[in-house]
């Protein structure tokens, strides 16, 4: 028989050794069917990760999802809250934040690419242009267009849409100083709607389904616009799902997830949601391209 002491000495040992290896989420007061959680999301996919949460919930009435739709840097900055168990954006993180992220909060994030996007151009109803050119889309953003035309993004710092104009259109160099910013993505569209010189750059999440109603109105006062494939010079395409998937549309962009949550919780639950089947086909009735589930495109003919 063990003495009462012995006892206490080992409910005391287990009660340390299970506090300490919790790590950053030791409340585990959730799991993948009940709990609150709060995730950080990239504004520009606020429509389609609403619509992610919506039907989660449905599916999982105890649970509460709170995502917080910010400019993409801030996301970012958010690898180190621990109080943030997911950050949705187009990049995952650098080894230095891995680091940071299992030293201060002693857990081991995992990252997963669940869709492809693409940055969509936008133009006035009235406007002259609507099928840009590489090059042309180049000098609309620094300024240089014989045509003075008028770029506006959803802000001027700390955006995905920015940063990939930057990095991957311009390869490091500057916006021009006639770059508007607007408040938000939707302030894109009211934007480029009162402008027949703007051109506006917006994630296509937010214009590409026209099955949804609110992305209907937004098409009445804009149009979507055209740019030279990248497999056919003089040919010209719209940001639509097969174009993503093959790359023909030059503006295509990853979206990942990025989980600090090293139990099973409602980070991880909604995580694998989506890239569960439900989840992708989310995705694709967004018009974004799924990632992870199979894209077939079927060769067919028509007979007369």
């Amino acid at each position: 028989m063990i003495p009462i002491k012995s006892w206490i000495y080992l409910l005391l040992a287990g009660i340390i050794f299970n506090s300490c290896g919790s790590g950053g989420n030791s409340n585990q007061t959730d799991d993948p069917d009940r709990g609150t959680i709060q995730i950080s999301v990239d504004e520009s996919f606020k429509p389609v990760i609403d619509s992610q949460i919506q039907v989660y919930e449905s599916s999982h009435p105890q649970t509460k999802i709170i995502a917080h739709y910010k400019p993409e840097a801030e996301c970012l900055r958010d690898f180190a809250n621990d109080s943030i168990r997911l950050v949705i954006a187009t990049r995952g993180y650098s080894k230095n934040e891995q680091d940071f992220i299992i030293d201060s909060m002693k857990t081991e994030p995992s990252k997963m690419t669940i869709a492809y996007d693409a940055i969509a151009l936008i133009v006035n109803p009235q406007a002259a242009d609507s099928m840009f050119t590489m090059p042309e889309v180049r000098d609309i953003v620094t300024g240089k267009s014989a045509k003075k035309l008028q770029p506006v993004f959803d802000g001027v710092h700390a955006t995905s849409t920015v940063r990939f104009m930057i990095d991957s259109v311009l390869k490091g160099g500057q916006l021009g100083a006639n770059v508007i910013a607007a408040q938000n993505s939707e302030g894109v569209i009211d934007y480029v709607a009162k402008n027949k010189s703007a051109v506006g750059f917006i994630g296509v999440s937010w214009v590409g389904n026209k099955e949804d109603t609110m992305q209907l109105s937004f098409l009445k006062k804009v149009r979507l616009a055209y740019l030279e494939s990248t497999d056919k010079p003089g040919a010209y395409v719209q940001p639509v799902q097969a174009n993503i998937y093959y790359r023909r549309y030059p503006m295509v962009r990853d979206l990942i997830y990025v989980l600090k949550e090293n139990y099973n919780g409602l980070g991880h639950g909604f995580a694998d949601f989506l890239t569960s089947q439900r989840g992708q086909l989310i995705f694709k009735r967004a018009y974004l391209m799924p990632a992870i589930m199979q894209f077939n495109v079927r060769q067919a003919s028509l007979r007369t």
